[in-house]
């Protein structure tokens, strides 16, 4: 009887962690890979989309009854050819880079100006002056372009890339400027202190010490000013009207759409390759972005 027992407990023991691990591989299942896989899903569709819809051929994509929409039967590089060689999109594409590294690098200049003013200078009222930066980048553009638009004109600068780089700080500014505050946060005052104890000027302090050590933090401003440059759309619209001068996300829609004939494979094909300079920067500078986020900075 007791020799009997002792095997029922050696076998309910040895099914107890089949049992653990099916429902400990079920519930992984559904919490962590089901979901992440529906987010990659969704997330990485349109790029798929884009990349089929810019090797089709005009057969495959005006008959779906006798093409697969969701693969391509006979790729063919003529959208890219077209787009690249019968267009200006190289002129575009060129312009959308100038302008955004332009603009980026005005605005991480005057952002980090600021946000160490406001957050090692410790004036009265400066978080209220932080505070209100931060709730000017939530004024919309639709409000501002048109009293901008009649500034851009006044000074000459009408259907030229030099606005776009001077109007984009406007939005981008007050951005990085918050972000920076926060991380500036994190920089220990001490280090600071110390450096004021030796006879460093401010200056020397933000060029020797804090910017080295907030390099995260300025890559992740970056990256989100480079963004926000290359994407944007109201402002290129309403201060760019030659066709040469235009960005890409302007261009593509203004110059590849004729009347109400989509040239639906060039149109993918420059998002598609409008999209990669930003995949690449974010590529380039990840770690430094998932730092910058995470607090690289500690006491």
């Amino acid at each position: 009887m007791t020799d009997t027992v002792a095997q029922q407990a050696v076998a309910d023991a040895k099914a107890a962690p089949d049992t653990m691990a099916w429902d400990s591989g079920l519930r992984r299942l559904m919490m962590i890979y089901l979901p992440l896989g529906c987010f990659v899903l969704i997330l990485l569709f349109p790029f798929y989309w884009m990349a089929i819809t810019s090797f089709k051929p005009n057969a495959e994509l005006m008959n779906y009854k006798a093409h697969n929409p969701f693969w391509i039967s006979s790729p063919t590089l003529a959208h890219i050819n077209h787009l690249l060689f019968n267009t200006a999109y190289p002129r575009w594409l060129w312009t959308t880079m100038l302008v955004a590294i332009g603009s980026t690098t005005l605005s991480l200049i005057a952002s980090t100006l600021a946000a160490y003013a406001i957050e090692r200078l410790r004036f009265r009222g400066s978080p209220y002056v932080g505070l209100g930066i931060y709730l000017a980048y939530l004024v919309p553009p639709s409000i501002l372009f048109i009293p901008l638009a009649t500034v851009v004109v006044q000074f000459g600068l009408f259907d030229s890339p030099l606005a776009l780089i001077l109007v984009y700080p406007t939005f981008l500014v007050p951005f990085c400027t918050w972000l920076l505050i926060g991380y500036f946060k994190s920089i220990p005052y001490e280090l600071e202190e110390c450096a004021l104890v030796d006879g460093a000027t401010r200056l020397q302090i933000l060029r020797r010490i804090t910017l080295p050590l907030a390099v995260p933090g300025l890559i992740s401003a970056g990256i989100f000013s480079f963004t926000l440059s290359w994407n944007e759309f109201i402002y290129a619209l309403a201060f760019i009207q030659s066709g040469a001068n235009k960005t890409v996300p302007v261009a593509i829609l203004t110059e590849l759409v004729t009347g109400d004939v989509y040239q639906w494979g060039a149109l993918m094909a420059g998002s598609l390759l409008g999209s990669l300079p930003v995949a690449i920067f974010y590529s380039l500078f990840v770690d430094y972005y998932v730092s910058s986020l995470t607090g690289a900075v500690k006491e």
